[in-house]
């Protein structure tokens, strides 16, 4: 029997597809609005009423704030596009001094050519923060340009050729094409043929 799978503010809650009653009380924890409905209102003067769920200390109840604002709040609501939605706070978080002796480091340590330790860098970080254009050249296209294919030596570059006459010189010297092909539309073509 299938188990549906939800994260209701990652506290991983699961139910078997046959338990109808969890799962929409699943379904309607996950699918919650950031504010209950019967909270908000609009007032006599245009205003949005927002009604507290608890009374602060100073005995508010209700905020009211002009549409403008409250639609700021809103949206202040909303994470950025790309953002971590679990923060981590002591020791596990992202620039901690001590975090390097808890955080398993990645594939570096499984292959054993960890690039500096935490204490020879002097700070936490040890593995860089891109990957390099060759290791992705590798990683995509299986083409090992770190290396010579003959003898496995290390490959470098030794100089990079920026003017375009020197290029098509060079190219026009191998016997090669020393222009770029023109670039054709990517669907005007077929468009007008049909």
């Amino acid at each position: 029997m299938p188990t549906i799978r939800a994260t209701a503010q990652h506290a991983a809650v699961r139910c078997d597809a046959d338990e109808r009653q969890r799962l929409e009380q699943l379904c309607r924890t996950i699918t919650r609005p950031a504010l209950a409905n019967e909270r908000v209102q609009i007032n006599s003067a245009g205003q949005v009423v927002l009604k507290l769920k608890t009374a602060r200390r100073d005995g508010t109840t209700h905020i009211a704030m002009s549409p403008l604002e409250f639609m700021q709040r809103l949206a202040a609501l909303v994470p950025r596009p790309r953002l971590y939605l679990i923060r981590f706070h002591g020791v596990l978080a992202p620039n901690a001094k001590l975090r390097a002796l808890v955080v398993a480091n990645g594939p570096e340590q499984a292959t054993g050519k960890s690039e500096l330790t935490a204490t020879e860098s002097g700070c936490t970080h040890s593995r860089p923060a891109r990957i390099s254009w060759a290791r992705l050249h590798k990683r995509v296209f299986q083409l090992d340009i770190e290396h010579w294919p003959n003898c496995g030596g290390q490959l470098k570059i030794i100089a990079a050729i920026l003017e375009s006459a020197v290029i098509e010189r060079i190219l026009t010297h191998l016997g090669l094409q020393a222009r770029a092909p023109p670039r054709v539309p990517a669907r005007g073509d077929f468009e007008q043929a049909a």
